[in-house]
C-alpha cells in the first residue's frame, strides 16, 4: 500500500489535521482487512477506486465520526482514497449531520472538493483559534486556560463542538500520539512518560482498549507497515 499524508496550511492547522491518500496494490477481487485507531478526529472521505466495507458496503464519498475503540473494516485489493481529517470542532462549521449522530460510524455525505472545503474554514478564524488554543493543551485544566473558558463553558463548548467530554477526548488524543510516535522507540517505558502517561501499564491498558494489541506488538507490526494513523 502506498499511503502519503500532508500536513494543513499553518493558517488551518487548528481546524484540519491532514489530507491522505492511500492506494492499495493487489488484486480486485481480494479483501484487505484494515483497522481504524481512535484518533480524536472526523474524517471525509472520497473512494477514488474499488470498494470498502463496514458495517456494509460503502459509498463513494463518505464522513467518518469519531470513534472510541478500534473498528475493523475492508478495502478491495485495488481501492484508492483521498480524506481530509478534520479536528471535530471543524465539522460544526460544515455538516448538517450532528456529532452525536456520527459517533462511531459513518455516514453518507457528499462532500464538496476538499479545497472548497478548506476555503470554507479558512474564514472561521475564532474557531480555528479556539481550536490551536485546545490542541496545544496538555490537560482539561490547561485547555480551558489557553482557550479561555471556564470549566462548565469547556464542558459545554464540548458537547457541542466535539461531542464527549474534554477528558475522554484528550485520552483519545493522547493515545493517537504515542500510536503515531511508535516506530522506532527503543523502550515502552520512557516512551509512556514522554507521551503523558503515568506509567507504562497506563499505556499498556490505553493500547489494549483503543488499539485492540499490546503496545509491544502494535510497535514489532509499525515497523514493517506503512499506511495511515488509523489503520493497523
Amino acid at each position: 500500500m502506498d499511503y502519503r499524508e500532508t500536513p494543513p496550511p499553518p493558517h488551518l492547522a487548528g481546524l484540519v489535521k491532514a489530507r491522505w491518500t492511500l492506494h492499495a496494490d493487489g488484486a480486485p477481487d481480494a479483501w484487505l482487512p484494515q483497522q481504524a485507531t481512535p484518533d480524536g478526529c472526523v474524517e471525509i472521505i472520497r473512494r477514488t477506486r474499488g470498494r470498502s466495507r463496514w458495517n456494509g458496503e460503502q459509498p463513494p464519498c463518505f464522513v467518518v465520526g469519531l470513534v472510541d475503540r478500534p473498528q475493523p473494516f475492508e478495502i478491495s485489493g485495488d481501492a484508492a482514497f483521498e480524506a481530509l481529517r478534520l479536528w471535530p470542532w471543524a465539522w460544526s462549521a460544515l455538516g448538517a449531520i450532528p456529532l452525536a449522530g456520527l459517533h462511531g460510524r459513518w455516514a453518507v455525505w457528499d462532500a464538496p472538493g476538499f479545497d472548497a472545503i478548506e476555503a470554507r474554514l479558512a474564514g472561521e478564524r475564532a474557531l480555528n483559534a479556539r481550536g490551536a488554543a485546545i490542541l496545544a493543551a496538555p490537560t482539561v485544566a490547561a485547555m480551558g486556560e489557553t482557550a479561555a473558558l471556564a470549566p462548565r463553558t469547556l464542558q459545554r463548548w464540548f458537547a457541542r463542538h466535539v461531542g464527549m467530554a474534554p477528558r475522554a477526548w484528550l485520552r483519545l488524543l493522547r493515545f493517537q500520539a504515542a500510536f503515531e510516535t511508535l516506530p522506532g522507540q527503543p523502550s515502552l517505558a520512557d516512551h509512556a512518560a514522554a507521551q503523558g502517561y503515568a506509567d507504562q501499564a497506563h499505556m499498556a491498558r490505553d493500547f489494549r482498549a483503543l488499539a485492540g494489541i499490546p503496545a509491544g506488538t502494535a510497535r514489532a507490526g509499525a515497523r514493517a507497515v506503512s499506511g495511515p494513523a488509523g489503520l493497523c
